[in-house]
């Protein structure tokens, strides 16, 4: 710091010294010891003044430069503290909006911001304003405003900028400056700026000017951008920049701990769901392991299958019936309803196939009874809710008790055969034993002979009887009926009033379980004891007129083989063959008082020549044709074939034969009241 000299040059030098003094940053003494080297040189008085000057000026710049030092500092302490502040109030708060808010207000309230927003990146690249601080919006604003919600196009203004440069952008005027206007670029072949007019005119509606953005990041992708902007043109500061930047970090802190957080409780309720899942099942389990327990012990001590039925019913919230082999239904529980007979068949064979409940339609599931490799029938489900995996498996449960339930009443049932058999066996012998003594042994296998039933004669084509027997013993049991084997023939005493529909209901079962034809005879109904033996001999002369005609492999009864029924019958139940046969005509004569009978008589006399006819009865053949087709009305369109002609002229030639009896009965004894039909229209 020496001076060299006494003249202007010494002075210069003097005032480059302050300077270097100044610039190095050089403490106060280092001026004094100038100042004392000045005076001691000899420096002008001129000049020591101005070098007095000067360092008098360097004293202020250097407590100027303290004080902003001091000031800087103070600024950096409260940027610290408010980022220290942020970071444990983001502690506190757990969702994205909370977090968001308190980074916002922390910054505007930091940085001397008029406004505050942060704008996240949506799924397709555009972004929306999620949070602001400070906006005018709602308060008379019209147009497109600055508020959560407002959707900003990929590109568009500072946030396109820092989304394409993942770096702060800033500007002291947004509104004139050119590099965001849609002509401009920020950074040529980086990024060319978007327009997007709503998020224009909301920037112009809040009269924004400097504004400044820092990217939110999460890892290395950019995921949005914390924006501070003032009303005013003004420049920014390197600590400004930095600040924000920082409260931007922290901004992207939030969301990703928001991310987690959602994660988090998303993972939490769906253990939660899993766990209540688990519950539930562990409930239905229980349920379930109840319900068979109870449907087992109803089985297990004699339940009958309407019983297990109504447990079912109970158990799986449905309607339950239970159907053999056949498909006849064998017991019920609750409303009946409609059911699609040919869905219910179809998903029938694909539950035996599969061997476990199908769904026939909406509501409706089948569910395969088996016992092995055998089909004992099945049982369908209407569920108006649906069934669960536990109800399934439950309806599964169900179908094996219903199995086990039928094997035990076979098992029954072949245990009480030679019993069962024994009492049939007695009921067709010759001679017959004591009725009321029969009766009573009948009921004592809960048989009661006083209702009504029909005789049934089975024989199996196929030489097969084994399978046929035990068949047999389980249905006689099932329909509370008798069983037993005759003359290799299986004989069944069968409660019901419809000889005919027995033998077809036999041969359904038989027949395919066998896998070849089976001839059925029936005859009845009896209602004693005694009766039994007549209708075993009926049945079997109505077996014996089948084979003859060739009905092989079919099923009938004596009823349904017309007069050759009349002529197998022990009763001769004219009465009910000319009924049959003709009983429509005598009615209509009767009634009417018409002669349709008697026409008939003449067409059939005549050969079946309307003309002759007409003569014989002495009315023009047009009459005769009327009769006729009236007659067809009566008997149906086919009373002209071969087969019903002849029962209708066997009935004509029984009804005038009955007649001419009745008077030559009145005629012998006039007083006489004849038990026997009245006459019908001559």
């Amino acid at each position: 710091m020496t001076l060299h000299g006494a003249d202007g040059a010494g002075g210069a030098d003097a005032l480059l010294t302050v300077l270097e003094l100044l610039t190095r940053q050089a403490p106060p003494a280092h001026f004094d010891t100038l100042l004392a080297e000045a005076r001691t040189a000899g420096l002008p008085d001129t000049e020591l003044a101005r070098l007095e000057r000067a360092v008098a000026l360097a004293d202020e710049v250097r407590e100027g430069r303290e004080q902003d030092a001091r000031e800087q500092d103070a600024r950096r302490e409260a940027g610290l503290a408010a980022l220290t502040d942020t970071a444990r109030d983001l502690t506190f708060s757990y969702d994205l909006d909370s977090l968001l808010r308190v980074i916002t207000r922390r910054a505007r309230r930091l940085l001397g911001l008029d406004l505050a927003y942060v704008t996240l990146r949506g799924p397709h690249g555009a972004c929306y304003v999620h949070t602001t601080e400070g906006s005018r919006a709602g308060h008379g604003t019209e147009g497109p405003r600055l508020a959560p919600g407002l959707r900003i196009a990929e590109g568009y203004g500072l946030g396109g900028a820092v989304q394409a440069h993942g770096e702060p952008v800033w500007t002291a005027d947004y509104l004139a400056d050119e590099r965001f206007a849609p002509s401009g670029s920020l950074d040529a072949g980086v990024h060319a700026p978007a327009f997007d007019e709503d998020a224009e005119a909301a920037l112009r509606g809040e009269d924004l000017h400097a504004i400044m953005a820092a990217p939110l990041r999460s890892g290395d992708t950019v995921i949005g951008a914390l924006h501070g902007a003032d009303r005013r043109v003004r420049d920014h500061t390197a600590e400004e920049i930095g600040l924000l930047a920082a409260l931007a970090d922290l901004a992207a802190l939030a969301v990703e701990k928001a991310g987690l957080l959602d994660r988090t409780r998303a993972e939490v309720s769906e253990l939660e769901r899993d766990s209540s899942r688990v519950r539930t099942s562990l409930t239905r389990m229980r349920h379930v392991s109840e319900a068979h327990g109870r449907i087992m012990n109803l089985v297990l001590s004699g339940g009958d299958l309407c019983n297990v039925a109504k447990a079912a019913a109970d158990a799986l919230d449905a309607t339950v019936m239970i159907r053999d082999q056949g498909g006849r239904l064998l017991a019920t529980a609750g409303d009946v309803p409609g059911f699609d007979e040919e869905a219910v068949a179809k998903a029938s064979l694909d539950a035996h196939a599969r061997r476990r409940p199908v769904l026939a339609d909406d509501d409706t599931w089948v569910a395969p009874v088996l016992a092995g490799s055998e089909d004992l029938g099945g049982l369908v489900i209407r569920a108006a809710g649906g069934l669960t995996g536990e109800d399934e498996r439950l309806l599964e449960l169900a179908a094996q008790s219903v199995a086990f339930l039928l094997l035990m009443r076979r098992s029954t049932a072949v245990a009480e055969g030679p019993v069962r058999d024994e009492l049939l066996d007695d009921l067709i012998a010759d001679p017959p034993h004591a009725p009321q003594q029969m009766a009573q042994r009948a009921r004592r296998l809960g048989v009661d002979l006083r209702k009504p039933h029909v005789l049934v004669l089975a024989r199996p084509e196929g030489g097969e009887q084994g399978r046929a027997v035990v068949w047999a013993s389980s249905y006689a049991y099932r329909l509370t009926g008798l069983k037993t084997v005759q003359g290799g023939c299986i004989v069944l005493l069968l409660p019901g009033i419809d000889a005919s529909a027995a033998a077809k209901a036999v041969a359904a079962e038989l027949s395919p379980l066998l896998g070849h034809p089976v001839s059925v005879a029936a005859a009845g109904p009896g209602w004693s004891p005694d009766g039994v033996a007549r209708m075993y001999q009926e049945a079997g002369r109505c077996l014996d007129a089948m084979s003859a005609l060739g009905g092989t492999g079919s099923a009938a009864s004596v009823q349904d083989l017309g007069f050759l029924g009349l002529l197998l019958s022990d009763d001769n139940d004219v009465d009910g063959f000319v009924e049959a046969a003709i009983g429509p005509v005598l009615d209509y004569d009767a009634e009417r008082f018409t002669d349709l009978t008697h026409t008939l008589e003449a067409y059939f006399a005549s050969g079946g020549s309307p003309t002759n006819a007409a003569e014989a009865l002495h009315v023009h053949p047009n009459t005769v044709s009327r009769r006729l087709e009236r007659i067809g009305e009566l008997l149906g369109p086919e009373w002209q074939k071969p087969g019903q002609v002849l029962e209708v002229q066997l009935a004509l030639r029984l009804q005038r034969t009955r007649e001419v009896l009745a008077r030559g009965r009145a005629t012998a004894d006039p007083a006489r009241q004849l038990p026997g039909p009245p006459e019908r229209g001559n």
